[in-house]
């Protein structure tokens, strides 16, 4: 039975990466103690009340820890994804109008598109990013 409380622990860190939220980490600690109490000769309800135990304990008096550990500060979180593109300068490659062009941000390649459309930007000219509209960026003379 102990591998079987690996085996789910396992799954647990596993499915822990793609969320973030340190919930699934605090049922994979659960997990592990169960997995302990199984090599211990322990009979199943002591391994389940150990799972129940330890995952509680941990999603009440460690993820609070953790979750202020990493907090930014401030109460705010830090942005990102593409609200933390938006705002961020640029640089012109490929000559950007109202139909298409081209810009570095950050060292990555963006499509993008004068915000209001009548004006046009020339490579080596910097942008300011005003708006994410998909896999495309509006930008302005910055």
């Amino acid at each position: 039975m102990g591998v079987l409380w690996l085996v789910v622990a396992v799954v647990f860190g596993i499915a822990e990466v793609f969320t973030g939220t340190f919930v699934l980490l605090m049922l994979a600690a659960g997990a592990l103690a169960a997995a302990v109490t199984a090599a211990a000769d322990g009979e199943l309800w002591a391994q389940g009340l150990v799972f129940a135990l330890v995952s509680a304990l941990a999603l009440v008096v460690v993820r609070p820890a953790i979750k202020r550990h990493l907090d930014t500060g401030g109460g705010t979180e830090a942005q990102i994804g593409l609200a933390a593109i938006e705002g961020s300068t640029g640089i012109v490659l490929e000559r950007v109008d109202a139909d298409h062009g081209l810009i570095k941000i950050e060292g990555e390649l963006w499509r993008a598109r004068s915000f209001d459309g009548t004006e046009a930007y020339e490579p080596g000219e910097r942008v300011r990013v005003i708006e994410v509209k998909g896999a495309t960026v509006m930008v302005w003379k910055d």
